[in-house]
């Protein structure tokens, strides 16, 4: 079989493509954006990934997660995506752990193994931890800020975390990082102001939206999360490109 990786080799040259081989990355959050920079850093070559999320697929995932679809409705997220990685690479190690990281799980996961680590979860308490023990371990971490309720996807840039504006997520972590006397963190963050959604979460989300049975199977899954909290507005071309730039970042950053 050709070398898949062919056309990343003439980039990046043979050296570089062995320590992308070598590396192990962890990424925390399989959803638009964590799913498309895991299945990135498959496609470049990256050795060892672990997918760490305990989510399942939904119906309104698959207007922009890339492991979402009508037949993945109510599978495990990092399954899905273990199996996807797989098929783009056999000879990649994955690790698949259904595991909602915080302050409370977080022991039950060795960091210092791991040579760079994705950070695409979406609550403020999980950044924070998994921030913070990152840098306790010097493990290199990307962070990405909010990517719901905007349209334009060239508005994203990489910069340090003191370094961001207009973003509100980006101004708390800011603030507690601060606080915990955190430094400098690698963020991906967009300069687009939020836009507020049009219309209530529970009149949109409703089984009949054209997937038949399998929608009504899972609607009670959909029905628990807009309860737990608000449904940001998303879509197909922002979320992706935040995480491929993610992706891009860790790759030249390892392949050097």
């Amino acid at each position: 079989m050709p070398n898949p990786f062919s056309r990343t080799t003439l980039l990046f040259g043979k050296e570089s493509m062995e320590r992308l081989y070598r590396a192990k990355v962890a990424v925390f959050g399989i959803g638009g954006v964590g799913g498309h920079c895991a299945e990135a850093l498959a496609r470049s070559g990256i050795g060892r990934i672990d997918l760490f999320d305990d989510d399942s697929v939904c119906p309104s995932n698959i207007n922009r997660q890339i492991i979402a679809t009508t037949r993945t409705v109510g599978q495990y997220k990092v399954d899905v995506m273990k199996e996807r990685i797989l098929e783009l690479n056999p000879a990649a190690s994955v690790g698949a752990f259904r595991l909602f990281y915080s302050p409370d799980t977080a022991d039950a996961i060795d960091l210092s193994i791991y040579d760079y680590i994705v950070d695409a979860v979406d609550t403020v308490t999980a950044k924070l931890e998994l921030i913070c023990r990152a840098a306790k371990l010097n493990v290199p971490i990307i962070s990405c800020m909010g990517a719901a309720n905007k349209l334009d996807p060239a508005a994203f840039e990489v910069a340090d975390i003191f370094c961001t504006s207009v973003c509100p997520l980006a101004r708390v972590m800011r603030t507690e990082l601060r606080k915990r006397g955190i430094g400098r963190l690698k963020v991906v963050f967009s300069r687009e102001p939020a836009r507020k959604p049009l219309g209530d979460a529970m009149d949109v989300l409703r089984p009949e939206c054209a997937l038949g049975e399998k929608a009504n199977l899972h609607t009670d899954i959909e029905q628990r999360n807009t309860r737990q909290k608000q449904i940001p507005a998303s879509n197909a071309f922002v979320p992706p490109v935040a995480g491929l730039i993610m992706a891009g970042e860790v790759v030249k950053d390892l392949a050097r």
